[in-house]
């Protein structure tokens, strides 16, 4: 599926979409439809093929070139927080600049919900195209009707983890349409649910993590049935939860049979070049492809927006491996304190804490070495530790590299109480770091972005069992999650690799001495214990023994029940193993935990979320845009169509 994007760019002009969005002016309307001729290409093999590579673009792939990605599923959290720049901020800060016209210069109310509904577009024009053809073939009358459903209901279960109820379009438009109602999101659901099943049921398991395979289409049905679950849909699910949770079970079982897990979290995260054998590993179920072949003009924002500013320290300057810095977002104290940092790899494995000196210069009166000496440390300490005062930069005059003090070091907790809160330095997290792209300042990445992986499907069904009260069941599937993290006997627990690695396949030619990347981190700095490579053991005994950084957030968010606790413990387990992956907004808007947790974590947004802010608005454009009767909306019926709050 790497040739997607120029298959999608021609096909694009050749479909009619559905006229829901912005796009939908006077003189598009004043267009004479042309698409007759071109529509007939999707009578034959050949062209049902390419639009379904072109609904694959649009949509697994279009949301990663822009901010769009970041901006709805991992702003506005108790994860991450605007970091040194501010540019996309409303969709973290809940301020009044967010609404159904959002006042940022990148991500607009309307793209989301635009890009959803082109997607939706293309794949109704993909099922109806598979479906009525004279075939056999089962390339096109199972494989490609397939990824059509899959492609339908993976943007729909988007709409509606978003928005909650929307208009449901299924079929292909032949004129211009303007009037549309929203469906319940029960409606909505029930509609995903029927197209995810509908996939299940046509398709194979060939082809992961690049092509949509039955266990893909396992791992978003069980996805979707939990959603239905879920506390945000508490007012009409009752009659279809105990039936949801069981196919839940029953359908990660499946697809965990199918995706073992990684050895090493590190595995995960050891990408040395695009398309290389990192992207392909059995935990993935599903990924957005990306590629080298500049023809094809495809490209991954991603590697940016979570990478802290470096090059204006001393000594230090831009380089390939450091990443162009837009420090959009920042980890919270949440993210930094939810982990055990002794015994638990997976902070260590993720988040950068060490950039080597790659300028060089003097620091009180020594020289520093580029490629050589330390530059950058951040130290992630716990808030006991008393090692950092009011000294230069937070160091502690006994911590030292190759003998040198460390220029610049910043530590979690400190005696001055700015800790990493002062914008904008912070640990960067590094999972879809790049260095492959093409220059310094390039932020186009060619790394591919997982969907979907096992490890996420054990926590689905770890919540599920949560959900039926089976404590006990639930623990064994988070267990062998965090065994998976725990440090192994003989591991060099000081050692870190990332993105950062694939640059020596980059056409840009960097010198050593100018990469900040190095394979360290700051383990045993900040955890001031003994050098050691003894086996942890991370296993979780039973719903009265939950580890104390657990337990510490569990007080703080007040709950009290088991049932509250085991929650609690299973939406922390989601942050340790897949922090940053594009599920938290959503994960905590439909279990109705984002306000509470938001306002214990999220600095900027903490004074201004409320609870309706569990849905997002409607977008103006589509407001202004959508008739009844002929006629565009009143104001009253404009409002009635918004969601609460907006």
């Amino acid at each position: 599926m790497k040739n997607y994007k120029n298959l999608f760019t021609n096909l694009f002009t050749g479909i009619l979409l559905v006229c829901i969005v912005s796009s939908c002016n006077e003189d598009f309307l004043d267009e004479e439809l042309t698409t007759k001729r071109n529509s007939e290409y999707f009578t034959t093999e050949e062209g049902i093929r390419s639009l379904a590579i072109g609904a694959y673009y649009k949509v697994l792939a279009s949301p990663f070139p822009s901010e769009q990605q970041f901006a709805t599923t991992n702003y506005g959290t108790d994860e991450f927080h605007v970091g040194g720049d501010d540019t996309n901020s409303p969709w973290n800060n809940y301020d009044s600049r967010f609404n159904s016209i959002v006042n940022t210069t990148r991500t607009q109310a309307e793209e989301p919900w635009d890009n959803f509904y082109l997607g939706i577009g293309l794949t109704n024009q993909l099922i109806e195209a598979a479906t009525n053809i004279e075939s056999t073939n089962p390339d096109i009358k199972k494989i490609a009707l397939g990824e059509g459903y899959f492609l339908r209901a993976y943007n729909y279960l988007k709409l509606v983890r978003q928005y909650g109820g929307v208009p449901l379009k299924l079929t292909v438009s032949t004129t211009v349409e303007l009037e549309f109602t929203r469906a319940t999101a029960e409606e909505v659901l029930t509609q995903v649910i029927d197209d995810f099943t509908q996939a299940y049921n046509l398709l194979d398991n060939a082809g992961a993590p690049a092509k949509i395979t039955k266990d893909a289409a396992a791992h978003y049905l069980a996805k979707a049935y939990l959603t239905r679950t879920s506390e945000i849909n508490d007012d009409w699910n009752a009659s279809t939860k105990e039936a949801d949770l069981a196919q839940v079970v029953k359908l990660s079982d499946e697809v965990i049979a199918n995706h073992p897990l990684a050895v090493n979290y590190q595995e995960l995260w050891d990408y040395t070049e695009p398309d290389g054998a990192n992207e392909f590993i059995p935990e993935l179920i599903l990924s957005a492809q990306f590629s080298r072949d500049q023809a094809l003009a495809t490209s991954n924002f991603s590697t940016v927006p979570f990478t802290a500013r470096y090059d204006d320290l001393s000594m230090m300057k831009r380089d390939l491996t450091g990443m162009r810095p837009y420090s959009r977002l920042a980890a919270t104290y949440f993210t930094y304190d939810v982990f055990d940092h002794v015994n638990d790899s997976r902070f260590w494995k993720t988040f950068r804490t060490k950039h080597r000196v790659n300028r060089g210069g003097n620091f009180d009166g020594i020289d520093y070495i580029p490629g050589v000496d330390l530059g950058i440390m951040y130290v992630i300490n716990s808030p006991d530790d008393d090692r950092f005062d009011f000294t230069k930069n937070n160091n502690n005059p006994n911590i030292l590299y190759n003998g040198k003090t460390i220029p610049h070091v910043y530590a979690a907790y400190a005696a001055d109480g700015i800790g990493l809160l002062k914008d904008p330095r912070f640990p960067s997290l590094t999972k879809h770091f790049d260095a492959a792209r093409t220059s310094i300042n390039d932020n186009r990445g060619l790394r591919d972005e997982i969907l979907a992986r096992s490890a996420e499907t054990y926590l689905m069904a770890a919540e599920a069992k949560i959900r039926q009260n089976a404590f006990g069941a639930a623990l064994s599937y988070i267990n062998t999650i965090r065994n998976r993290a725990s440090y192994k006997g003989g591991e060099d627990r000081s050692y870190y690799t990332d993105g950062a690695a694939a640059y020596p396949t980059s056409d840009f030619s960097q010198p050593f001495s100018d990469n900040s990347f190095m394979n360290e981190n700051s383990y045993y700095e900040s955890n001031n214990i003994p050098y050691t490579t003894s086996a942890t053991d991370l296993t979780i005994s039973g719903p009265g023994s939950l580890p104390a950084e657990d337990e510490a957030i569990i007080a703080k968010l007040g709950y009290g029940s088991e049932y509250d606790r085991m929650l609690c413990l299973v939406l922390n387990e989601r942050t340790r193993e897949l922090c940053g992956e594009w599920h938290r907004w959503e994960d905590l808007s439909r279990t109705k935990t984002l306000v509470a947790r938001v306002r214990a974590y999220n600095p900027e947004a903490a004074p201004n979320i409320q609870d309706f802010h569990n849905l997002r608005p409607i977008p103006q454009t589509f407001l202004d845009g959508v008739y009844t009767e002929g006629r565009t909306l009143t104001a009253d019926e404009k409002s009635a169509m918004q969601n609460p709050g907006y």
